[in-house]
């Protein structure tokens, strides 16, 4: 087999510019001394191939794709047994890779990067660093802060817990087929925040529930939340979801926390892949 060829329905587009390539290969800084790194969708191995030629990584692969794991059990048989021929959103990366940090890397699929997201947020003890190629937009949307139109429930949700870098962008042109949009590189590097200081299932609740009415005050859009008038009367309740950065966010679920109708203890388990934008 000596090419694959790209499916729509999978979201394929496949980087076709090496040096883009060891450039996002490049990003990858191994924080906490990380070794296994996890590539996802790698198609043909553009990436593939420059993880396998640092002897630092111990490079696997998740494709979903039975083509291109057919590809890369012929071309990279150095990655031997560590081709996962599986969806990753379907994985448990604790079983995968047992009490050991983790990187993931990849050209993600436009139509899942927002859920590859947040299985690393659920996943967010294990996995230290992600370099991911992505829509522009959406990368635009993770590292945004506060006050823009573009920061929203993912933006807040990935900085509770990420640092995070808009790397470099990438044209149309480089990939095959081209996308309809340009792409971009982004890198997130986990913070030193082990728990929020408030109730973390809450907090999910809060920013999602703020920005579904995100052109409301604060004080309109928690109203599910049955909190008396005189409990909102604080400054923070005239403002809208995008002006609140992560701190304030934490505030306002301690807040929200003491004054709810029928406190927290009561909420059902959320998993944090229910949160859409």
């Amino acid at each position: 087999m000596n090419t694959v060829r790209p499916k729509k329905h999978l979201g394929q587009h496949f980087l076709a510019d090496p040096n883009i390539a060891r450039n996002i290969v490049g990003a990858l800084r191994l924080p906490d001394d990380v070794r296994q790194v996890l590539e996802i969708g790698p198609g043909m191995g553009v990436l593939t191939q420059y993880l396998l030629e640092n002897p630092a990584y111990q490079t696997s692969v998740v494709e979903i794709d039975t083509e291109s794991v057919a590809y890369l059990k012929a071309h990279y048989p150095a990655l031997g047994e560590r081709i996962f021929a599986t969806d990753f959103l379907k994985q448990d990366l604790g079983s995968l890779f047992p009490g050991q940090p983790l990187a993931i890397i990849g050209n993600f699929p436009y139509n899942i990067s927002s859920q590859i997201f947040f299985a690393v947020l659920n996943n967010r003890q294990q996995v230290r660093e992600v370099v991911g190629m992505i829509q522009k937009e959406v990368a635009q949307r993770l590292a945004e802060p506060p006050g823009s139109k573009t920061y929203g429930i993912l933006s807040v949700l990935l900085q509770a817990f990420y640092n995070i870098d808009y790397l470099f962008t990438v044209p149309a042109h480089v990939f095959v087929p081209p996308p309809k949009v340009e792409s971009a590189v982004v890198r997130l590097t986990r913070n030193e925040t082990e728990e929020l200081a408030c109730d973390e299932k809450l907090f999910f609740r809060v920013v999602k529930q703020a920005f579904q009415t995100r052109r409301k005050t604060l004080r309109n859009a928690l109203k599910p939340f049955g909190m008396p008038a005189e409990a909102t009367t604080d400054a923070i309740f005239d403002k809208r979801a995008e002006q609140l950065g992560v701190a304030e966010f934490v505030e306002l679920t301690r807040h929200v926390d003491q004054h709810m109708a029928g406190g927290s203890a009561n909420l059902p388990d959320l998993d944090i892949s229910d949160v859409a934008e």
